[in-house]
């Protein structure tokens, strides 16, 4: 029963991490997808731990977020959850003669 408790607990924290992991994600690219600082945006809901990459292919943003999801116990390693999310570039404002 409580191996069964700690595997619930486990997989409770490794979900809202991986949640946690996605929304960052999700604001860091769309953030560069603008032409403004991604990891900045991703700082906000990213949680405890978590190293941003951020990398511009032509067109194409993509944004990954990994963060150690903590298991119950002290005497085991943390969990790695990751999430990416992908935005096309926007394009640059132009100038309308008028």
């Amino acid at each position: 029963m409580a191996l069964l408790l700690f595997v619930g607990v486990t997989a409770v924290a490794a979900t809202q991490t991986k949640l946690q992991c996605a929304d960052a994600a999700r604001d860091a690219a769309l953030a560069a997808a603008r032409g403004q600082e991604g990891g900045l945006s991703a700082n906000r809901t990213a949680p405890d731990g978590a190293t941003i990459t951020i990398s511009i292919n032509g067109d194409v943003v993509t944004a990954t977020v990994r963060a150690p999801a903590r298991v119950v116990g002290t005497r085991l390693p943390p969990i790695e959850v990751s999430a990416t999310a992908v935005a096309a570039r926007e394009p640059e404002e132009a100038e309308i003669p008028w």
